[in-house]
């Protein structure tokens, strides 16, 4: 496949132009993070390296993520956030701000301990730290602002999920991970179609409509939905704002 070839490529200029020396990314037995390990051994060998960053985290993840670093031959290394999220919480009591009873800030927490592990390695490495957010992912904000958004390179986020699940099978990704219903891991049970209250096909069905401009096809209840999602993410896709004194 020709995507396939030409996303690997695009990994290996972006390490060769920043003067790194691999790629480093969290392995989370998704089929976007295998995806993107698949992509980046092909495009630096062995040079990649996947962590497992269990953090409340479900022991099928860790299983998962483990097949296919194994599959494919590449490096891991396990990381237990857990006690480090615990000591956290006990120094974030409610006058922080933060109600005991708020979900997704607490959540919220995981990928961003997630994220600093991530540049601990690519620091010591040398290595540039991959996202493995995708197109439609990222289109309508769900990722966590400076957790897995906070990455170097993004070598599926031009693409939607079904794109993603065709690289899969093409890259031959095992199929228990293609049709796992997709989760960010937030908490127990947590599915990402679930939260987003729309499921991919219908979130990549509108996503490309938007973008030729030919969304007479669509469900108006869901393009108006999808269209208030990109607009109120518009901040987590922009660098942040900085005040220009007037002259």
């Amino acid at each position: 496949m020709k995507l396939v070839d030409d996303i690997a490529n695009w990994i290996r200029i972006q390490v060769e132009q920043s003067g790194a020396e691999g790629v480093v990314l969290g392995l989370s037995g998704g089929v976007d993070s295998s995806v993107v390990a698949a992509l980046s051994k092909k495009a630096v060998g062995e040079r990649v390296l996947g962590l497992i960053m269990p953090c409340g985290s479900s022991p099928i993840d860790e299983e998962n993520a483990l097949l296919v670093a194994s599959q494919l031959g590449i490096k891991t290394q396990r990381i237990n956030l857990e006690a480090v999220c615990r000591g956290l919480l006990e120094v974030l009591p409610p006058g922080t701000g933060v109600p005991p009873g708020n979900k997704l800030a607490l959540a919220n927490l995981k990928p961003r301990l997630r994220m600093i592990t991530l540049y601990y390695y690519a620091n010591n490495l040398n290595y540039l730290v991959s996202g493995t957010g995708n197109k439609s992912e990222i289109m309508v904000g769900y990722f966590t602002k400076y957790g897995d958004g906070g990455v170097d390179i993004l070598p599926v986020g031009g693409i939607v999920k079904s794109q993603v699940r065709d690289l899969a099978k093409e890259l031959g990704i095992p199929k228990e991970i293609i049709d796992k219903p997709p989760s960010a891991g937030l908490w127990q049970g947590q599915t990402d179609e679930e939260e987003l209250c729309i499921t991919y096909a219908e979130l990549d069905k509108t996503i490309l409509a938007l973008e030729s401009k030919m969304t007479e096809d669509i469900d108006a209840h869901i393009l108006s939905k999808v269209e208030n999602l990109i607009k109120v993410s518009a901040h987590k896709r922009a660098l942040p704002k900085i005040f220009e004194e007037k002259k």
